[in-house]
């Protein structure tokens, strides 16, 4: 992932704002090692950290059309760009990255170009010729991006809040499936798929055409001019990524670059569930596996780190980007700097496990939409801040366009959870994929419960965290907590540590506003908690704590956070004192 600012109608041409835009632009320096530019217009600033994925010789930015009178910065992946420079007749491209594509469009196509971009992206459209510009980002939110206004009457345009929290006024999320022209000085919804209104569809299920959907997802983002792997779990999601790009990595551009033999990389305490399961894929499938470990005192030790790069105090996902921020490090040691992940499933399909007490298919649709909707405030947070941390990029093929339109189309009464017809969380996606003849995963993985990855890489990695605010968070400072934080107020321990280092480093009001709260159950939005009266008294975002769903659920929560372990679980967990406290083993 690359990193993008820019600073429009400033009211200073000055040798010192230069000079100020380009300390602000290193602020983004871990996105794009690679590369650095900046482009000035008058008061128009756009700067640019390169992350060299496609064309690393000749894509630097920013880009321009022929006259160099339209410039563009730009972050992310265009996986059509070589179908759309065919219908670009007449233009001339200056670069093969596939982003030079974006000024010809709006050549011709002025603002309405950004629907026909198939991937991943944020990008910032000065045109010289009357000094207008837009920005757009992505369908779902994939690439972070925020925007933010000063006195002066400038806008601001950062991948991530570090660029503009000091110099602003105001600044704010920038929505996701959203352009910001300034003709209008306004935002307009440019992504508007049948989904979006939350009614309820009928088409029936058809696991072919499921599986065929999400196999051309994969097989787009084997784009590639440098060597990548996948994320491998062990759960459904990435082995179906590993799977699929396993089967169809043979005879692509990049295999013949980088080898046939896929990478997979995973991250865990020792002896956690993903460990075992993702070794066991990677043997099934063959790819060369690198084992990454981590103790619960690795993972508290880079909890201030995880918390200025990720820009969130959120519970949920400071749990689960400790880990994958530790991974992303020791996989860019290896060289490697693209990677495909399974992030985005659960949302499609229902496969929290809450899910399982969706009292009919309305609410279990409504429920998903929302869901997809949220993302870019927490998994796709997550997965893009947690690896463009170290300069990687990671990409999500079930987050493609075209793959949510069709499996958000399928009557919900398919995806439904009915244990006693033993149609388990995402039974339509297994289903999809269990091919007897030509199996993409062994059974009992195929048809394993989910994991959250915060559980996934160890039970104890949750409690150890709970533990650790124990010791920081009094009961006197949890007494006070409404007062000083009015705004989101954490009911835990947990929380409140979280939100005393996130506002160390964003002490800004705007700040606090860019992250969600609200109650939730096992990743569930506020609304769902409705479906479970039990639930309200056993608020955490762990998958742990859906009772009587997960096989290792929570017995019970204390009023502090603590918690205790159901007795079938308690065997089970590694604890704290039996994990080395030897730091990272690499198994390749």
């Amino acid at each position: 992932m690359c990193g993008i600012l820019a600073v429009l109608g400033c009211s200073d041409d000055s040798q010192a704002k230069r000079v100020r835009v380009l300390e602000l632009s290193r602020r983004l320096k871990h996105r794009g090692p690679d590369w650095s530019g900046l482009y000035q217009h008058g008061d128009n600033y756009l700067a640019h950290q390169r992350l060299a994925v496609i064309d690393p010789a000749s894509g630097d930015q920013p880009l321009y059309n022929e006259d160099q009178t339209v410039v563009v910065t730009v972050n992310g992946e265009i996986y059509n760009h070589e179908e759309l420079r065919k219908n670009l007749t007449g233009h001339k491209f200056r670069t093969g990255s596939d982003c030079d594509v974006i000024a010809h469009l709006y050549e011709e196509h002025g603002e309405n170009f950004v629907d026909m971009l198939d991937g991943m992206f944020s990008f910032v459209l000065l045109d010289t010729r009357n000094n207008t510009y837009i920005v757009a980002r992505d369908a779902i939110g994939i690439t972070s991006l925020y925007i933010g206004w000063g006195l002066d009457g400038s806008v601001w345009i950062s991948s991530e809040l570090k660029g503009l929290n000091d110099d602003c006024e105001h600044f704010e999320v920038f929505p996701p499936g959203h352009l910001y022209s300034s003709k209008t000085g306004g935002f307009r919804r440019w992504y508007n798929p049948p989904w979006f209104s939350e009614a309820i569809p009928s088409t029936p299920y058809d696991p072919l055409v499921l599986r065929r959907a999400f196999e051309k997802a994969v097989i787009k983002r084997l784009m590639t001019d440098v060597p990548f792997g996948v994320l491998l779990s062990g759960g459904l999601d990435s082995s179906l990524v590993a799977s699929i790009t396993a089967r169809h990595l043979v005879g692509t551009k990049a295999a013949k670059q980088w080898g046939a033999q896929l990478h997979s990389f995973c991250v865990g305490l020792e002896g956690s569930p993903d460990l075992k399961a993702a070794r066991e894929v990677a043997d099934y499938l063959g790819t060369v596996h690198h084992e990454f470990h981590f103790t619960v005192q690795d993972g508290i030790d880079a909890i201030e780190d995880v918390i200025y790069h990720i820009e969130t105090y959120d519970v949920t996902t400071i749990r689960a980007s400790t880990p994958m921020f530790l991974m992303s490090r020791k996989i860019k040691s290896l060289g490697v700097k693209m990677v495909i992940s399974g992030e985005g499933s659960d949302e499609i399909f229902g496969g929290y496990l809450y899910f399982h007490k969706a009292p009919n298919k309305e609410e279990f649709h409504q429920e998903t939409c929302r869901k997809i909707k949220a993302l870019h405030q927490y998994d796709c947070l997550r997965a893009n801040k947690s690896t463009s941390a170290w300069g990687l990029e990671a990409r999500v093929p079930f987050l493609d366009k075209e793959f949510i339109n069709v499996a958000m189309s399928v009557d919900p009464e398919a995806k439904m959870i009915n244990m006693d017809q033993k149609r388990i969380e995402k039974w339509i996606l297994r289903r999809a994929f269990d091919d007897e003849e030509h199996p993409y995963l062994p059974k009992h993985i195929l048809y394993r419960q989910k994991e959250q990855f915060s559980d996934g890489v160890g039970y104890s990695w949750i409690d150890g965290l709970k533990a650790h605010a124990e010791l920081h968070v009094t009961d006197k400072m949890m007494l006070h907590a409404e007062h000083i934080f009015p705004h989101n107020t954490p009911v835990t321990k947990e929380a409140y540590y979280y939100r005393m280092i996130f506002e160390r480093f964003f002490p800004q009001n705007s700040a606090k506003l860019t992250v969600p709260g609200g109650a939730s159950i096992a990743c569930s939005t506020a609304k769902a908690i409705e479906w479970d009266a039990s639930w309200s008294n056993n608020l955490d975002p762990s998958g742990r704590a859906a009772l009587g769903v997960h096989n290792a659920a929570y017995k019970n929560t204390g009023s502090n956070g603590s918690v205790k372990l159901a007795p079938n679980m308690i065997d089970n967990v590694p604890r704290m004192m039996d994990i080395s406290p030897s730091g990272f083993v690499i198994h390749s």
